[in-house]
């Protein structure tokens, strides 16, 4: 008995006009580029965020993979945030398959990085002991530090630090497009300094399964060979881009919903005696709260008895709001919350 399932907006489930994209998609074969359904999504992406090309791929995971894999060769650098997804949470596939290593600086609260500690990072080439910079990342949203939102001038202000030294930036955007709505901003604006990115089409968007890279043509060619090699190309997958389509056409306006269910979680949260919470640091979707109980476990079982998931045997909570949770779940969850807190 699920009522609420707050673990992640990966649960989501396709839209009614997802389900029959899906059904009546017309397929080909992706691997030889004549799946005209893949090739339509690829083609709406790239301008969306405003990028020559783009490739669909299995998993936000893979995006970031192929990225990293295409700016780096063997024993180069990235420069990323210390609470990056890229870093902590893709079981180090950048360093295992691809032998580029990790060169960290720190995220600040709503996971931005200060430009002068991303200079400092640089690494001179000429001296034989350092690895080659090869390219500078950053997440929009930033999912470790609370989902909470960078602006273009934020962006920016990365960017050119970069390019001032002719490296790429690239852009884990799995939720850009929270970003976009929150700041009312068109997406393309969002990244119009970043040189690559990555997006899932499987968090807010509401797709079972894919995600984006975009970049320039040259780029993308490369993301495609890398794609290739780590397993990634799929054949009839035109029945995944179908449902990827109609999300870029309908399902960005609505993360707006997303955003308020979370900011009248957060409020609500607040007000629970043993929860630690500031509603203001809510940007987007993402809810990240401190819960002190003296039995955790028994916490997650009473929450999970009467069918909310998302609670967690540690202090630090996330829960997530995403199409499938409306209002009145929330009124839901906060009341079982209460009376699971108090008694």
């Amino acid at each position: 008995m699920t009522k609420v399932d707050l673990r992640s907006d990966t649960v989501t489930h396709p839209s009614p006009e997802m389900r029959e994209a899906i059904a009546n998609a017309k397929i080909g074969d992706d691997v030889f580029h004549d799946d005209p359904s893949i090739n339509k999504l690829e083609e709406i992406a790239a301008a969306k965020v405003g990028k020559e090309a783009s490739v669909f791929v299995a998993s936000g995971t893979m995006g970031n993979l192929i990225s990293v894999l295409s700016h780096c060769g063997r024993g180069d650098e990235i420069i990323l945030g210390d609470k990056a997804h890229i870093f902590r949470s893709e079981a180090g596939g950048a360093a295992a398959l691809g032998g580029v290593s990790y060169h960290t600086v720190r995220n600040d609260a709503r996971g931005m990085l200060d430009p002068s500690e991303v200079e400092e990072a640089i690494r001179d080439s000429t001296n034989d002991h350092n690895p080659h910079t090869a390219v500078i990342a950053i997440e929009n949203t930033q999912n470790n530090c609370g989902g909470r939102v960078l602006t273009p001038q934020d962006t920016k202000s990365i960017a050119d630090v970069a390019h001032n030294h002719e490296l790429p930036l690239h852009v884990d955007g799995a939720r850009i497009f929270n970003a976009a709505v929150k700041l009312e901003t068109p997406v393309d604006e969002m990244l119009k300094e970043a040189d690559t990115v990555s997006f899932c089409l499987s968090k807010g968007l509401s797709c079972p399964v894919g995600s984006i890279v975009a970049g320039t043509y040259e780029f993308v060619e490369e993301a495609r060979r890398w794609r290739k090699m780590v397993g990634g190309g799929m054949r009839q997958a035109g029945f995944l881009a179908a449902a990827g389509i109609v999300a870029l056409d309908q399902m960005v306006d609505r993360l707006a919903e997303d955003h308020a269910n979370a900011k009248k979680l957060a409020e609500g949260l607040s007000k629970i005696e043993g929860v630690t919470i500031d509603p203001d640091s809510v940007d987007t979707n993402l809810v990240f709260f401190e819960v002190k109980h003296s039995n955790k476990n028994e916490l997650m079982k009473k929450l999970e008895s009467e069918g909310i998931k998302g609670a967690s045997p540690y202090s630090r909570w996330r829960f997530v709001t995403h199409y499938g949770v409306d209002s009145e779940d929330i009124d839901y969850v906060l009341e079982v919350m209460t009376n699971a807190m108090t008694s």
